[in-house]
């Protein structure tokens, strides 16, 4: 990733704009063609899957595509050559691009744009399944690149979060920035945003805990070898 930081944030920005329009849109689109909420659900989560693994293909070469907030941070942490200030720059692209998206899908079906979702997502049992759902997502990814099967993610990452959607009653969210565009629209895939903190708060759990199931599977991330030129430094000092 060698791309100027402008240019992976916009990556990241666009990126997850595209996703929620995906996941926004494909829900309206199933909530109007049948009634029945599981195929609903089904249509939803298929047109996610494949969203999401043609989005990281896309643009991982230019961001990492990371599209969410959780994993940028889980990979700042766990020293991914990612500083504070590309931090900085690819979070509120994430976040603002993931209210673009919401706006996007809502036009493109005509309707009311910015609808602040009334679709409560409250109950206390869909906390410890976002945790869950984002635990085993940053576990995924990290597991890929700490065993040199990254280039398997688009597949991988969109399959997860597929299955996701079907043994997580929260549906799988697992992204803070999806989670917040998905307050901006009031239909199948919104959430309202009285039930947003929890939310939030249990997918950054499950983030740091993801990270403990890789440490724990994988062991630690290696420290990056020294060149002579550090290893002479380091004596000096």
């Amino acid at each position: 990733m060698n791309a100027p930081l402008a240019r992976r944030a916009a990556a990241e920005g666009l990126g997850t704009a595209a996703l929620v329009a995906v996941v926004v849109g494909s829900g309206i689109q199933a909530t109007a063609l049948t009634q029945d909420v599981g195929l609903q659900l089904l249509a939803n989560g298929l047109a996610t899957v494949f969203g999401l693994g043609v989005l990281i293909a896309l643009l991982g070469p230019v961001s990492g595509a990371h599209f969410n907030p959780a994993v940028t941070l889980a990979a700042w942490y766990d020293g991914d050559d990612l500083s504070l200030r590309e931090v900085a720059a690819y979070v509120p692209a994430q976040i603002a691009g993931a209210i673009g998206g919401a706006v996007l899908a809502d036009a493109m079906f005509g309707r009311p744009l910015m609808e602040l979702s009334t679709h409560d997502r409250s109950a206390a049992h869909l906390w410890p399944a976002e945790a869950v759902a984002t635990a085993g997502l940053v576990w995924l990814i990290f597991g890929l690149a700490r065993t040199g099967r990254a280039h398997l993610a688009p597949l991988l990452v969109a399959s997860y979060i597929g299955a996701a959607y079907w043994f997580t009653s929260s549906t799988g969210f697992a992204n803070p920035a999806v989670t917040i565009g998905r307050a901006f629209t009031d239909t199948f895939a919104g959430i309202a945003p009285a039930s947003l903190a929890p939310f939030v708060a249990a997918q950054l759990l499950g983030a740091a805990t993801g990270l403990g199931l890789v440490a724990l599977t994988f062991g630690r991330r290696p420290a990056p070898a020294r060149t002579p030129v550090a290893e002479e430094s380091a004596l000096a000092s």
